[in-house]
């Protein structure tokens, strides 16, 4: 199932997305409002309900698809976690991690897959992106074992992870340089995890104004998404609607002196989840 949020004439609401359409699951779980994570709380004992629900469909191209989730608790990156990656970065000189090295996104800054991405007022010379797969938690957990992780994940998604490269490196963690406003866009939708056999065998691609910038398959990693979840897990609750993002491929911005200008457009691209795509323009 392919669960999204969308606005239609100023009003958003919940939806999934079959053939090309989306259908208003607002009906069926009034309680939920537009919340994708009041929805994810409820979703494994709903489940039947929401697959055979008859509601109101529209037209893709009829509605906004908003970021899928808007309000979770936690948004969580790994860093270098992808062996061409963590090489380039060896290269240049930055130190690999010896474990999993994760960061915070402040929830702020999250925005919706097609909408336009600020270049900051703050950082204007130095945007960079980042292609990345996401995962959404789907039930409270603490401790979980590797061998148990597929069975918390709710689903799947698009990111990607712009970085101010100045401020990220100007303190001791780059929560500051991952934070801007506008700086996580997510989505289209969450691909739940039954559709996807195995997360780690998938083309993670990006492209910049059309040219082709990365690619990977998500089967590179150093960690796979069970011992992200494993590891994380030893520290702190998870929650529903938490998201993890997992790492990038090599051939980032940084890399290659390529910094985002106006008008630039980048598209980040998973197979079998879709892809988002985003216009940068000044901060006003």
């Amino acid at each position: 199932m392919k669960l999204a949020r969308f606005s239609k004439d100023g009003i958003t609401c919940l939806g999934k997305i079959e053939n090309g359409r989306i259908i208003d699951l607002t009906a069926a779980m009034p309680a939920c409002g537009h919340s994708m994570r009041a929805l994810l709380t409820v979703f494994p004992h709903q489940r039947a309900i929401l697959e055979n629900v008859t509601a109101p469909s529209y037209a893709l191209s009829d509605v906004v698809l908003e970021a899928p989730i808007a309000d979770p608790q936690k948004f969580l990156a790994i860093g270098m976690n992808y062996k061409a990656h963590a090489e380039e970065a060896a290269a240049a000189g930055v130190p690999v991690p010896t474990s999993q090295l994760w960061f915070n996104k402040q929830v702020s800054c999250i925005t919706g897959p097609y909408g336009h991405v600020q270049i900051p007022r703050a950082a204007p010379y130095k945007v960079d992106y980042e292609a990345e797969m996401g995962v959404v938690i789907g039930q409270r957990c603490r401790h979980v074992k590797r061998e148990e992780a597929l069975g918390v994940i709710a689903g799947y998604f698009v990111a990607n992870d712009v970085t101010a490269r100045d401020w990220q490196f100007r303190s001791p963690t780059f929560t500051l340089g991952k934070s801007f406003d506008t700086h996580g866009p997510i989505g289209p939708w969450i691909t739940t995890a039954d559709e996807i056999p195995d997360p780690h065998a998938l083309e993670l691609t990006l492209s910049l104004n059309g040219e082709p910038r990365q690619k990977t398959s998500t089967g590179d990693m150093i960690y796979d998404i069970y011992e992200q979840i494993a590891y994380l897990s030893q520290v702190m609750t998870l929650e529903p609607g938490d998201l993890l993002i997992t790492g990038t491929p090599a051939n980032v911005g940084i890399q290659t002196g390529t910094f985002m200008k106006p008008g630039d457009v980048v598209r980040v691209e998973v197979s079998r989840l879709g892809h988002i795509e985003n216009c940068f323009e000044p901060e006003v």
